[in-house]
C-alpha cells in the first residue's frame, strides 16, 4: 500500500475515483486501484462516459448489438452506462460489505436536462435504481432548488443519493435538510434506513477559479496586494465552513432520532479536487481538506499526485472556521460577492452538465451509426 494514500485513508478520508470506463473494468485497472491505492468508491458523469466511449474499442461489440436492435441513442446510453455502473458496483461489493455500506459506492447521474424538473428527476432516479439493480449504487441528483424535493422523495423511496453541484453554504444546509426529511419519510414508509446512504458533493476548485478571476481584476489598482493575498484560498475556506455546518447539523436532536433508528450521516464529499490553476500544488485540495468522515473523489492524476507528494499532517479542517469566515469577510470588503459567485457557479455547472450530456449523445449516436453500416 502507498504510504501517503494510506495515511489519507487512516485520517478518515475515503478515497474515491472520479472516473469509470469499460476499459478500466476489463483491464483490471480499477481492481488495482482498489487493491493498491485505497480507492473505495467511484463517481461518474456524462463527460466521463463520453470520453470512455469515444476513446476505447471496449464498447464496440455492445454498440454493434444495440445498433442491430435499432435502439435509440438515449436507450443505448442507458444500457451502456448502467452496465458499467453495475459491474463497478459488483467489484466494490466487498468494500461495501466490509464498511457496512459506508463506502463501496458507485454513482450514476440523472440526465442534466432534468436539473430544474423535480418530478421527472424523481422518476428517472427510480428508473436508474431499478436498471442498475445494486444496493451499493448512488443516484446523482443536482442540488438545484428543484432538486431539493427530488432528493427527499428519492431517499423516501429507499434509494441512496449522491447530491451533486453544491457550491454555497446555504444550499448545502438545504441539502442536509432535504436528506433528513428523506430519511424521516423513508422510516415512515417502512424502508430499512441502515441500507440508505448519501453524500453531499461540495465542489471545490471551481470556487477558486471564479473568485481568482475576480481578484485578478484588482491587479494594477491600490488593492492589488490585498487581492493577491486572497487568491487560491476561497475554495478551501468554503469547504471548511461546509464541514462546520455538517458538524452542527449532525449533532442535532433531529439527527439523533434518525441515527437511533439506524440512519447513517450524509457525508460531505469534496468534488472537483483536481487543481485548475497549474500555479497551485497538485494536491492542495486534498492536503488542506483532511478530516475524519469525508470523501474526496479525485481523477486518477490527482490520486497519483497524492501518492507521490501528498502531505497528510493531521486534521486540516476542524478549528479553521474563524479564519475561513475572515477570508470571506475580506473578500466582501474588497467587493467580491460570495452570493453572486456561487449563483454563477451553479448556473454554469448546470449548463456544463447539459453540454456534457449533448456530447455523450453525439458520441453514442455516431457510434451507433458507424456500427450500423
Amino acid at each position: 500500500m502507498n504510504d501517503r494514500l494510506k495515511a489519507l485513508a487512516d485520517a478518515g478520508v475515503s478515497i474515491w475515483l472520479d472516473d469509470l470506463s469499460r476499459q478500466r473494468l476489463s483491464s483490471g485497472s480499477l481492481a488495482e486501484l482498489i487493491h493498491d491505492q485505497h480507492v473505495v468508491g467511484v463517481t461518474t458523469n456524462p463527460t466521463i462516459f463520453a470520453k470512455a466511449i469515444s476513446d476505447a474499442d471496449a464498447y464496440a461489440e455492445q454498440v454493434a448489438r444495440l445498433a442491430a436492435d435499432g435502439v435509440s441513442t438515449d436507450q443505448a446510453i442507458r444500457v451502456i452506462t448502467t452496465d458499467d455502473v453495475r459491474a463497478a458496483a459488483d467489484l466494490f461489493k466487498p468494500v461495501y460489505d466490509d464498511t457496512e455500506g459506508v463506502d463501496g459506492r458507485v454513482s450514476i447521474e440523472v440526465e442534466p436536462g432534468l436539473a430544474r424538473e423535480t418530478e421527472k428527476t424523481i422518476a428517472q432516479a427510480k428508473e436508474l435504481w431499478e436498471a442498475v439493480g445494486r444496493e451499493n449504487v448512488f443516484v446523482k441528483i443536482p442540488a438545484t432548488k428543484e432538486g431539493l424535493p427530488a432528493i427527499t422523495e428519492t431517499l423516501a423511496a429507499g434509494i441512496s443519493v449522491n447530491v451533486t453541484l453544491i457550491f454555497s453554504l446555504d444550499r448545502y444546509k438545504a441539502v442536509a435538510d432535504a436528506f433528513l426529511s428523506g430519511l424521516e419519510k423513508a422510516l415512515d414508509n417502512g424502508h430499512d434506513v441502515t441500507k440508505l446512504g448519501s453524500v453531499a458533493s461540495f465542489f471545490v476548485s471551481r470556487v477558486d477559479t471564479e473568485i481568482d478571476k475576480r481578484l485578478d481584476a484588482f491587479i494594477g489598482t491600490a488593492s492589488e496586494d490585498t487581492a493577491k493575498a486572497l487568491k487560491g484560498k476561497a475554495a478551501i475556506a468554503n469547504a471548511r465552513l461546509a464541514f462546520e455546518a455538517y458538524e452542527e447539523i449532525f449533532s442535532s436532536d433531529r439527527w439523533r432520532e434518525i441515527e437511533t433508528a439506524g440512519g447513517k450521516p450524509q457525508r460531505p464529499l469534496w468534488a472537483s479536487t483536481g487543481v485548475k490553476d497549474p500555479a497551485y500544488p497538485a494536491t492542495m485540495y486534498v492536503d488542506e481538506l483532511v478530516t475524519n468522515g469525508v470523501v474526496n473523489t479525485m481523477p486518477e492524476a490527482t490520486i497519483k499526485a497524492v501518492a507521490e507528494q501528498g502531505e497528510v499532517t493531521g486534521d486540516t479542517v476542524r478549528n479553521t472556521y474563524d479564519e475561513a469566515r475572515k477570508l470571506f469577510a475580506d473578500l466582501e470588503a474588497l467587493g467580491v460577492s460570495y452570493d453572486e459567485v456561487v449563483q454563477v457557479l451553479e448556473d454554469e455547472g448546470v449548463s456544463k452538465f447539459d453540454v456534457s450530456w449533448s456530447e455523450l449523445q453525439d458520441t453514442v449516436t455516431s457510434a451507433l451509426k458507424a456500427a450500423a453500416k
